[in-house]
């Protein structure tokens, strides 16, 4: 089966990954400087520098919800058990192999059963906790040195460990990204489709209807680009 270069990736949709991604990394950057590992900025500064890197954050999240619900772009992260232990066989065994991938990327299923289930968790499980447990420590105990009755808050230490935590499994999780990354057709064709909106799929029934209505949304969507 041939195939064709296909418009998948918008361009908020490009922006929001990227600028999440040097987001995420220069939080990590600056917290384990926080927690000592290393002195780079100075206690002080990567503080300053954490807080604003996770207000960014907050304020990308806040328009890559908007945009997942105005799109309807939400509706690629619901998980399936179709194929997800052959997709997991694949991972384990049959990448190794040249084996031929047990699921189809199109327009309307950009992710497989095992990326489904992975990003939702880290939609719904590892950010709001990563969020919550940070804002606690800034609005709740920092700077201020009294304990908060009304959520039973005394210490910093637990709302420390979660944030921390939480902060691990965020990299862990980015640290997979990156390596699956290289899984595509060659080593650097999925990096190259988040940087053109364009990636090389099977020319099936369902990319060839798609390909003309996405070609319209990339010459037709000035602010998304």
């Amino acid at each position: 089966m041939g195939h064709k270069k296909v418009y998948i990736y918008r361009g908020f949709e490009r922006f929001w990954h990227w600028m999440q991604a040097i987001l995420i990394f220069f939080l990590a950057f600056t917290g384990f400087e926080i927690h000592g590992v290393y002195s780079f900025f100075g206690f002080e500064e990567a503080v300053i520098y954490h807080n604003i890197a996770a207000y960014s954050l907050l304020i990308l999240i806040a328009f890559a919800i908007f945009w997942h619900f105005a799109t309807g772009e939400w509706r690629q992260y619901v998980p399936s058990a179709k194929n997800l232990m052959a997709q997991a066989n694949y991972y384990i065994f049959g990448i190794f192999k040249n084996a031929p991938h047990p699921t189809k990327k199109t327009v309307l299923s950009k992710l497989n059963p095992l990326q489904k289930l992975a990003y939702l968790g880290l939609k719904i499980l590892v950010i709001p906790v990563v969020v919550t447990s940070g804002l606690l420590y800034m609005f709740y105990r920092y700077p201020s040195k009294f304990g908060v009755d009304a959520i039973n808050i005394t210490t910093l230490k637990w709302v420390a460990i979660i944030h921390t935590a939480g902060a691990i499994a965020l990299i862990a999780f980015v640290i997979g990204h990156i390596y699956l990354t290289t899984t595509g057709e060659t080593i650097l064709s999925n990096i190259n489709a988040m940087l053109t909106g364009y990636e090389e799929l099977e020319d099936d029934d369902e990319n060839k209807n798609n390909t003309e209505e996405n070609t319209e949304l990339a010459t037709n969507q000035p602010i998304n680009n």
